[in-house]
């Protein structure tokens, strides 16, 4: 696959712990839809399974992080990346197979950093209304499963993802970025699993998120958000 954008160089960083159930499919999709340019980190924050195991055989640069928790693997994969232009996506998330030129094409335009809209792999209707709602330009609704983009300069002007935040680091970065550059809302749609809805309840974890992300608009302790978290997807 080719890009037409030359001085741009895609970097995707993955974060992971305990992913080795979705991480391979997850990878040999990217392989398959990006060009040669482009690099795939995986920033595993110490995984017992593996996942690491499985992204080295697939020919995937491994770096293993010093501390568990998202915003710091993200940060640590965006330090040790090439690329001008960061992508920042979960294991169970799948872009489109044309997001290497999407993304490119659009930091091209002069955006410093976007998302895109959501769906998951499961048809409930609830979970159908409240991924409808990705498409607005609105940052309570944006959330890490939508993935972001980022040129590398932006990212590195605002220090990156706070470190400090247990839960909703890669929504609280947004309105950072967009003090630096135009956000962009993509026209197209990442595929996001449902398997914790459908393992914990689809209305018991989306009501559940709602309820954190108020507490935390609130100025609630991140320690107490991870206890509601953890509240949320007991067995």
């Amino acid at each position: 696959m080719d890009t037409a954008h030359p001085n741009l160089v895609l970097s995707i960083v993955i974060p992971t712990y305990n992913e080795a159930a979705v991480i391979g499919k997850l990878l040999q999709y990217l392989l398959q839809h990006t060009s040669r340019s482009a690099e795939v980190i995986v920033a595993d924050g110490g995984s017992s399974d593996a996942t690491q195991a499985i992204a080295v055989k697939l020919g995937v640069r491994v770096l293993p992080c010093k501390r568990k928790g998202r915003g710091t693997q993200m940060n640590q994969g965006a330090a040790a990346a090439t690329g001008n232009v960061l992508y920042f996506l979960h294991a169970d998330t799948f872009p489109p197979t044309d997001f290497e030129r999407q993304i490119l094409e659009v930091v091209q335009q002069g955006y410093g950093s976007g998302s895109y809209r959501l769906r998951f792999d499961f048809p409930h209707w609830f979970l159908q209304l409240n991924a409808w709602f990705t498409r607005f330009d609105v940052d309570a609704i944006r959330f890490g499963d939508q993935s972001l983009f980022v040129r590398r300069a932006i990212f590195e002007s605002v220090n990156g993802f706070n470190e400090q935040l247990l839960l909703l680091e890669d929504q609280e970065i947004v309105k950072r970025l967009r003090k630096f550059a135009r956000f962009r809302v993509m026209p197209y749609y990442v595929t996001t699993s449902a398997r914790k809805y459908q393992q914990h309840g689809v209305y018991k974890i989306q009501g559940g998120y709602f309820l954190i992300y108020g507490l935390y608009k609130l100025g609630v302790a991140q320690q107490r958000l991870v206890q509601v978290y953890k509240w949320l997807l007991r067995k």
